[in-house]
């Protein structure tokens, strides 16, 4: 009887995943929107939550839906802000696997809800001085909250020597998966798709294949931990 109610509570429904950095122009959209494909070709129910006024995860869902069909996008879409976020977040959670949100590219109110609201959240970090810098505002934000992060190195060169930098300064908060600088993922977007649905055998899609691997792995053990409390 208590493996079985382990294994319920290893499966419950709701895990909320923010995409969340203060630079702008990190890759925080494909990062969401690539997620929450994978995640979706895992056989996993997966909503996907824009709070970033752009709209841009926004205008590659509609994409998707002009060219897959509504019934086909394998994933849910809304786009909300401020009071509405924790609302809307409270009606998904009965219904779906992962809530990726992709938020707005600043520290402010919706971001700072978003990140107080997550069981994970992903920081895209490029390997540059300036992306290292404002890594740090999301990342003292997800401590002082006591919500887990990782960074996420992304668009990054072959043998980046600044890559090595960031994995010496976060040894401990670093996902393994660094996404390269490949055309591949942001081509694909402009078809309302996906690198894992386009080019599913490339090198493109073996990086996101392993972030979800790094990403499930350590949602369960968040889990495990807090079964165990």
């Amino acid at each position: 009887m208590t493996l079985i109610i382990f294994g319920f509570l290893m499966k419950k429904k709701g895990c909320v995943i923010t995409i969340a950095q203060q630079k702008g122009g990190v890759g925080k959209t494909t990062i969401a929107a690539h997620l929450a494909v994978a995640l979706s070709q895992k056989r996993n129910k997966v909503a996907v939550i824009d709070v970033d006024p752009q709209g841009s995860i926004k205008h590659w869902y509609e994409l998707r839906e002009n060219r897959l069909g509504d019934d086909y996008t394998g994933i849910y879409f809304s786009s909300t802000s401020g009071w509405k976020i924790n609302s809307e977040l409270s009606t998904l959670k009965q219904d779906y696997d992962y809530i990726i949100i992709d938020s707005p590219p600043h520290i402010e109110t919706d971001a700072k809800t978003v990140i107080k609201v997550a069981d994970l959240v992903i920081i895209p970090v490029q390997p540059s001085p300036a992306d290292l810098w404002a890594t740090k505002a999301s990342a003292s934000l997800s401590s002082s909250e006591k919500i887990p992060y990782k960074l996420l190195l992304n668009r990054v060169p072959h043998n980046s020597k600044f890559a090595e930098a960031v994995i010496k300064e976060y040894p401990k908060n670093i996902f393994k998966t660094q996404l390269g600088n490949r055309v591949a993922f942001v081509s694909c977007l402009a078809e309302g798709k996906c690198v894992t649905e386009t080019q599913p055998k490339s090198p493109a899609a073996v990086e996101i294949k392993s972030l979800v691997t790094e990403v499930c792995s350590m949602l369960q053990g968040l889990s495990k931990n807090k079964v165990a409390a």
